[in-house]
């Protein structure tokens, strides 16, 4: 039986300034074989997995689905959430010049959306600098002819966006794989099927061609792939398994973050604690959704935010040298696109996550 728990008998951690409103989405559970993890799908722009700026590069074209909680808005106010980073002037301006359209209609700034129509959306190259190969180290953990799964390091960006040309993951796959890279993402994006955050470590897969791609894709889309975290967050998480959820969406206040909102997006997150050290726990996470930021706004709502954390968490320092959230994506498995075998990956923990539980450990 799954136990409800409300504010009262919440572990006594980290206690933000914004409680949670609604504390019977979190549930004590942990299914042993769910599936997690969603991506890009013939260009979908990615709603989760971000790598830290979502700001949806120019020179790039995706679609998304309309969603219930966006039925009955304006296009162009729809548009203002999912494309941040662009002005409402420019996004009308683009309607007018038709790259935006609705099932492959034009449309006015004030068409209102319909539940699962399909909204296409053009971004035209203004002025993009070329992104080259560049001689990064990689540390591979898996690779054949279709895919290459990666360990990404903290601090890396994944694609290149504003302000990150270069040092990307996608330079260094572009000279580590001679260009031979799945191009449904477009320019920006090549071999890109998901995303984790900059500061987030551990496994990421990357394309070589589109066949491959479109595979990884739907897997991600049905949430066959699998997805383990690891990570450390304040104060003590008394429940040995618990299951938050509660849907995320865009946060009305901060449009480069996210938030736990009523009319947000559904998001589920399994968490399973590994060990306890008083005012931290260790733990693993697993998406049955993936939402932008999902494990960092759950746990943070949670009232457990990531140690590091200090967008969604504390800002206090902390006696341990973290240099951005304590995340790892430890372990990711997938279906080959090729030989339909299943594969899996373990990324080790990086050096600064074990020096912080071996000083927790002392």
């Amino acid at each position: 039986m799954l136990e409800t728990f409300s504010p009262e008998n919440l572990s006594p951690g980290y206690l933000s300034d914004k409680s949670p409103e609604n504390i019977s989405g979190v549930k004590e559970t942990f299914p042993e074989q769910l599936s997690e993890g969603n991506g890009i799908v013939s260009g979908e722009a990615p709603e989760e997995l971000s790598d830290g700026n979502d700001i949806v590069p120019e020179g790039d074209s995706f679609s998304f689905s309309i969603t219930a909680p966006e039925a009955g808005e304006r296009i162009d106010k729809v548009l203002a959430v999912r494309i941040p980073g662009q002005s409402r002037s420019y996004l009308k301006k683009l309607i007018k010049e038709e790259l935006i359209r609705i099932d492959g209609r034009p449309v006015k700034p004030s068409t209102c959306v319909s539940e699962n129509e399909t909204v296409s959306v053009v971004l035209p190259v203004r002025m993009l600098p070329d992104i080259l190969p560049e001689d990064i180290p990689l540390d591979i953990l898996y690779e054949d002819e279709d895919v290459l799964v990666v360990n990404k390091p903290k601090g890396m960006v994944v694609h290149p966006a504003a302000g990150h040309y270069t040092g990307t993951l996608v330079n260094a796959v572009m000279y580590h794989c001679k260009g031979s890279l799945s191009g449904i993402n477009g320019v920006l994006r090549p071999g890109i099927v998901h995303r984790i955050d900059k500061d987030t470590t551990g496994s990421i897969i990357v394309c070589k061609n589109d066949n491959a791609h479109q595979s990884i894709a739907g897997q991600l889309a049905e949430h066959t792939i699998v997805r383990r975290y690891r990570a450390i967050v304040l104060g003590n998480i008394r429940e040995d398994t618990v299951t938050i959820s509660q849907p995320i969406g865009r946060d009305p206040s901060d449009r480069k973050k996210m938030a736990v909102r009523p009319d947000g997006r559904q998001a589920v997150t399994h968490i399973r604690v590994l060990e306890r050290f008083g005012n931290y726990t260790y733990i693993e996470c697993r998406l049955e959704t993936g939402r932008t930021h999902q494990i960092r706004v759950h746990l943070a709502w949670y009232r457990h935010p990531l140690l590091g954390d200090t967008v969604y968490g504390s800002s206090k320092k902390t006696p341990f040298a973290t240099q951005g959230q304590c995340l790892h994506a430890q372990i990711l498995g997938f279906i080959h696109p090729v030989s339909g075998t299943y594969i899996e990956t373990e990324a080790p923990l990086p050096d600064y996550f074990n020096n912080i539980l071996k000083k927790l450990r002392s």
